[in-house]
């Protein structure tokens, strides 16, 4: 039998040359001219791959490897697992048209200088190239769709469009003997995506109605949510666990929100502060200048408390592209683990809709005031995503499994409990910590709005009651979290499980370790999910 770093690494190859996204996002750059084939031939070959992987894997003892290898093990098994789950399963690619975008991947070419411009537009050339008979398949894939994916899509594969017709001409400049190139595969792929977008607004004209049902159903979605999740509780727990958290963290804010205007610890005084709080926020045109503000205040803050190494990497602060828009409100884009360029990590935020009308740009900002700003630059930068990633890269394993394998939950758990950690030692003071405690709130719904959603069928009526109810959301802030709900499924999970796993691996501190020593050292073993790194570290 074959070493487990030699067949971990062959599964591993297999992988990266049937995912070119995935690959470019790890950092891999040898099939950046490739996007991804979900032709029936392709997925019936991909298919193939997985279960030849899962049975070679199953062939090796966990129990004879070294604890590093283990984990590793488990990993790329559950990996493998999970791409066979999706493929046969869940079947995306033959639903969802926000699977056959082609815009991140043309993205991540134009906007990480990670090789020299003729390079990278060499590779663009094929992806654009491309483009065409991706879309074909797309169409000849597609069955019937859910409305609300189909509205989200035109807007991004416009957005995709878009991003040739604005950001390729820079990049052209650097390099303009592939003028006549670029240009030819661009037009190609511009026309390409306007037809997509021409039929799929068809379909919707055609047919008012819902169109597939979004909801994943029970046994789907808690099948997902394994994958999702990787921990050992069940769906009813977490369930159950997300009550419990709510009616603690009610209690909570209100008593944090008296603190600040006085009177009975009840809901309207929780309204009373957030309407003060709100009233202090930017607008389309200062708030990527407001988040630059709170990164510094945020990394000098993490310094001066000594809670945990900053790295020196840099991070760019930006307008988040309209291709990637229409799901969440701020992202964290770093460089994938394989990656050897010096790249800088991409903290994206988008403003308000340019079509919306006065009022709910005014929901929105008073949602992402100044002081929840400073709470989203902490999850989304420092010491959150960008600082974790920043870390994770710094891994070196005996196999490249760790950097195909992000785990949602330890991402998204150790963001949240960053926000707390921030808040504990008095950053931002009691606004700051009042967003925070808003932002548990919403943390603890997504859960319950996850699970009630997908396999309870939960009307749309309660979930904007709950989410503005009792999690004090403003209106179009639920609205957009109905969407996502919608729009994702199990990824809204992550938040409240991971953060609470997190939290008690950063409790299960060992004395005489420092802070900034421990967090560390949960950093250091890149993003495992949490019952795998409770393994790395011992506890």
């Amino acid at each position: 039998m074959e070493p487990f770093g030699v067949v971990g690494e062959r599964i591993v190859e297999a992988l990266l040359v049937s995912r070119p996204g995935m690959a470019t996002a790890a950092g891999d750059h040898r099939f950046d001219d490739r996007l991804p084939d979900l032709s029936a031939e392709a997925v019936a070959g991909d298919r193939a791959m997985l279960v030849d992987a899962a049975s070679v894997l199953c062939e090796i003892d966990p129990e004879a490897l070294e604890v590093d290898e283990q984990v590793d093990h488990a990993l790329l098994s559950t990996l493998v697992d999970r791409q066979m789950f999706e493929l046969t399963e869940i079947r995306e690619h033959e639903w969802n048209p926000l699977v056959h975008n082609p815009g991140p991947l043309l993205y991540q070419l134009l906007a990480r200088p990670y090789a020299p411009a003729e390079q990278r537009l060499t590779a663009l050339v094929g992806r654009l190239t491309a483009v065409p008979d991706a879309l074909a398949t797309a169409r000849a894939t597609l069955g019937d769709m859910p409305r609300i994916h189909a509205e989200t899509a035109v807007g991004q594969f416009t957005g995709a469009a878009a991003l040739i017709r604005d950001q390729v001409p820079a990049l052209v400049d650097q390099a303009p003997a592939l003028l006549d190139q670029v240009e030819l595969a661009a037009t190609g792929a511009i026309a390409a995506l306007e037809e997509f977008v021409a039929w799929l607004r068809a379909g919707l004209a055609v047919d008012a109605g819902p169109g597939r049902d979004p909801r994943l159903g029970r046994r789907r979605w808690e099948a997902k949510l394994w994958y999702a999740l990787d921990t050992e509780l069940s769906a009813a727990e977490i369930q159950r666990r997300a009550w419990e958290a709510l009616d603690r963290i009610g209690e909570e804010i209100r008593a944090a929100a008296v603190d600040l205007v006085g009177g009975p610890a009840d809901d309207q005084a929780v309204r009373r502060a957030l309407d003060l709080l709100a009233a202090e926020h930017p607008d389309d045109q200062t708030i990527v200048d407001l988040a630059s503000i709170t990164m510094d205040e945020a990394s000098d803050f993490v310094r001066a408390h000594d809670l945990v190494t900053v790295p020196e990497d840099p991070c760019v602060i930006q307008v988040m592209p309209e291709f990637a828009r229409g799901v969440a409100v701020a992202y964290c884009d770093a460089p994938g683990a394989l990656e050897t360029a010096d790249l800088p990590t991409f903290y994206c935020i988008a403003p308000a809709p340019a079509d919306w009308p006065a009022h709910q740009v005014d929901s929105f900002y008073r949602e992402y005031n100044d002081h929840m700003i400073r709470n989203l630059t902490v999850h989304e930068a420092m010491p959150g995503h960008f600082l974790q990633l920043a870390h994770a890269r710094r891994h070196l394993g005996s196999t490249r499994v760790r950097a195909l394998t992000r785990s949602g939950p330890f991402v998204e758990g150790w963001a949240v409990y960053a926000e707390q950690l921030m808040v504990e030692h008095g950053f931002g003071g009691l606004p700051v910590r009042l967003q925070q405690l808003k932002m548990q709130l919403r943390m603890t719904i997504n859960a319950l709005l996850d699970q009630l959603v997908h396999a309870e069928d939960l009307p749309e009526a309660e979930a904007m009651a709950l989410l503005t109810g009792r999690g004090f959301q403003e209106e179009g802030e639920a609205a957009g979290k109905w969407r996502r709900a919608l729009l994702t499924s199990t990824q809204l999970s992550t938040y409240f499980v991971g953060y609470h796993e997190v939290a008690q691996i950063a409790a299960a501190r060992p004395a005489g370790v420092s802070l900034r020593e421990w967090h560390d050292e949960m950093l250091a073993h890149n993003c495992p999910p949490p019952r795998h790194l409770r393994t790395l570290l011992g506890v």
